[in-house]
């Protein structure tokens, strides 16, 4: 079991930038891949971005291109960088660490609490 603590979020305007945090409790966190997912309200939740374990990446075209996911194993942490933030990005992000790497939330069984983003127009 590995323990995920998100942290980051908060209200940022259109336009604007963040950077979340996603802090593992696990041991050999370079096996896991983590991705970030994130779900609207009424909505269902969405794939974001993975952070394989070799360090390779896959983005949500929604995303692409002004997002950026990396991984620091030292510190057990999957950082999200966005920008050019829009009103669209408002949601819950959630981070969740699986062996495979995968857009589908369905094969992770490790999630976080969730961090709250709000872009305001």
């Amino acid at each position: 079991q590995v323990q995920l603590v998100e942290s980051g979020g908060g209200l940022v305007q259109a336009g604007g930038s963040l950077r979340l945090s996603c802090t593992a409790s696990a041991r050999a966190f370079s096996n896991y891949a983590v991705s970030w997912f994130r779900q609207a309200p009424g909505k269902e939740r969405e794939f974001v971005a993975v952070s394989t374990q070799s360090g390779g990446t896959r983005y949500a075209d929604s995303v692409n291109g002004r997002t950026t996911i990396f991984r620091v194993n030292a510190k057990s942490t999957v950082y999200l960088s966005m920008s050019n933030l829009k009103s669209e990005d408002t949601a819950v992000y959630f981070c969740a660490a699986g062996a495979v790497a995968s857009t589908n939330a369905n094969q992770y069984d490790n999630w976080g609490q969730g961090t709250r983003v709000t872009v305001s127009s």
